[in-house]
């Protein structure tokens, strides 16, 4: 089968490589699209993948067979790659490993079934998602940002009518807009200096959208918020100064949840902020109802997809160079999703 294979110093090289075959209680997968995710773009950035490896784990597609015992799926079932309950008893990441650093250990921990910019992959039986009706491929493919924006906003305390700014109109950034607004928030500000990103975030239904670079982004949400500052403050950008900007801009006793896995030092000076009784959170990954929740909000249509695939986000394997490079500093592009 075709895939694209890591080769170590930012290359990336589609090769043909052995298709997988399931032994007793796992099934192989069909990958119909796979998207591109930022831990991935991070990982290629700071050329920490190991050489050889195939990358990709949000991905969706069609049990194509499967092995001894498996009960749960048949050939032709449609699948989201994660999301599955492991067996009890099983060690999560974080159990097996109490001191997990990401930067460190993060590579170490990917699935073997984390490989799908490729045209195969192989997954033990439990680990999958069935695609609800109403859901296609295409929107499931985007099931795992989706899932961590649902764990975020579900972690972080909201409330019904509070006000929330999120910090990044990524894909994560934009689902969590999203989610939180399903979850009662009665604004959502973004904060969004790419101007494709900030379309897509008032299509979301962002209330209201502020450039940082030509803002006071602290001054401008207060502004917004009647004087007092956001509730609740995502950081979804990750960027030197995102979280000293959450910080500063939520309200007394509001919420701050750091989403986005930033790889630089963020510098912060809690003089400005420390007075107003702020509560400051972490969320990373999800929890396996996450993505039942996720794809139930895009069935129903609480959360939209098709802003997050402007025209040209769809390619295949041999565009995968390219498009990494280019989200390496994203202007236009905001979801790339490859069909192998």
């Amino acid at each position: 089968m075709r895939a694209a294979v890591y080769k170590g110093g930012q290359r990336i090289e589609v090769e043909d490589v052995p298709e997988p075959q399931a032994g007793p209680g796992q099934i192989v997968v069909r990958v119909k699209y796979c998207s591109v995710c930022g831990t991935d773009v991070h990982g290629f950035m700071y050329d920490v993948v190991p050489a050889g490896h195939i990358m990709g784990h949000e991905f969706s597609g069609t049990v194509s067979s499967v092995g001894s015992d498996v009960t749960r799926w048949q050939v032709g079932d449609r699948v989201v790659g994660g999301g599955g309950s492991p067996p009890a008893g099983s060690p999560g990441v974080f159990s097996a490993n109490p001191r997990f650093n990401f930067r460190k250990d993060g590579w170490a921990s990917q699935p073997p079934w984390a490989s799908a910019y490729a045209e195969f992959v192989l997954m033990e039986e439990w680990e999958p998602t069935p695609i609800p009706d109403g859901v296609s491929e295409l929107q499931a493919a985007l099931a795992e940002p989706l899932a961590t924006a649902v764990h975020a906003v579900r972690g972080s305390g909201l409330r019904v009518g509070d006000t929330v700014a999120v910090l990044g109109a990524g894909p994560i950034g934009l689902f969590t807009m999203q989610v939180a607004r399903a979850g009662g928030a009665s604004k959502v500000i973004a904060v969004e200096p790419a101007p494709a990103r900030a379309r897509a975030a008032l299509e979301v239904g962002a209330s209201d959208v502020i450039d940082p670079a030509n803002a006071d982004v602290e001054a401008s949400l207060a502004e917004l918020t009647g004087g007092l500052g956001p509730d609740l403050v995502f950081d979804c950008a990750g960027v030197k100064s995102s979280l000293q900007t959450a910080l500063i801009s939520a309200r007394h006793g509001g919420r701050v949840v750091i989403v986005a896995l930033a790889w630089e030092d963020s510098p912060v000076l809690p003089v400005d902020w420390i007075s107003r009784d702020l509560t400051m959170t972490t969320s990373l990954a999800w929890a396996p109802e996450d993505w039942s929740i996720g794809l139930d909000l895009i069935s129903d249509g609480r959360v939209l997809t098709d802003p997050l695939l402007p025209p040209g986000s769809i390619i295949g394997l041999d565009g995968l160079q390219a498009a990494f490079e280019a989200l390496v500093s994203p202007n236009e592009q905001i979801k790339i999703v490859v069909e192998p």
